[in-house]
């Protein structure tokens, strides 16, 4: 698919180690291929501290769908890696993710609306043509009502996947994590209810656009 270059702010690196600390070639190479990946031009990206513990190493983004100076949906990914490999992993490498995103009522109340969520994300990593192993996570919808000084603020309900699984590893043991990258932002533009950058595919269910919240 014909890509547009994201924004990557100049912010923190994202790693969880100083760059003065040796890191295994397979994992900066890894990283570099995350910093160099080229998104649709609706992604604003930003590295973010990652989660301590649950790896020798991590780097993590942080993303948002920016349309007409409105978020549309955001985002966090995290790649770990650990040279001695994982049990639960099944691999030395392991991307986890969250994404958010408010839905229209209507849509929300849809009882399928988690499994079409989950096949998402599974979609597109499959679009990319991307392999990974040990996939789980959860998807969760919460409704919000306002009362009082808020009445005036229309329902919000908002959706939330939380995943993780093993990328396959390539040459030299380095995962493309360039394509799942831009596999996760294409999950986020789905689920921010932008069409897919290829018009003629027709397998992609987008959610209808939401309105501007109310103040």
């Amino acid at each position: 698919m014909a890509a547009a270059q994201g924004r990557f702010s100049d912010g923190a690196d994202g790693t969880d180690t100083a760059e003065t600390v040796s890191v295994p070639p397979a994992f900066q190479e890894a990283v570099d291929a995350l910093r160099s990946a080229r998104l649709r031009v609706e992604m604003e990206i930003d590295p973010a501290k990652p989660p301590k513990r649950l790896a020798p190493y991590a780097y993590a983004l942080e993303a948002a769908v920016v349309e007409n100076d409105n978020d549309l949906a955001d985002g966090r990914l995290v790649l770990l890696h650990d040279p001695a490999g994982q049990d639960a992993w099944q691999g030395t490498f392991r991307l986890v993710t969250l994404v958010r995103a408010e839905l229209e009522p209507e849509m929300a109340a849809d009882p399928l609306l988690p499994e079409v969520c989950w096949s998402w994300l599974t979609g597109a990593l499959q679009g990319r043509g991307l392999s990974c192993g040990e996939a789980s996570g959860t998807v969760t919808r919460a409704g919000s009502h306002y009362f009082g000084g808020l009445a005036e603020r229309r329902p919000a309900t908002q959706i939330e996947i939380r995943a993780s699984w093993t990328p396959r590893e390539g040459r030299g043991g380095v995962p493309d994590t360039a394509s799942h990258l831009a596999a996760w932002c294409d999950l986020l533009c789905q689920i921010a209810g932008l069409p897919p950058v290829d018009p003629l595919d027709t397998t992609v269910v987008s959610l209808p656009q939401r309105r501007p919240q109310t103040p």
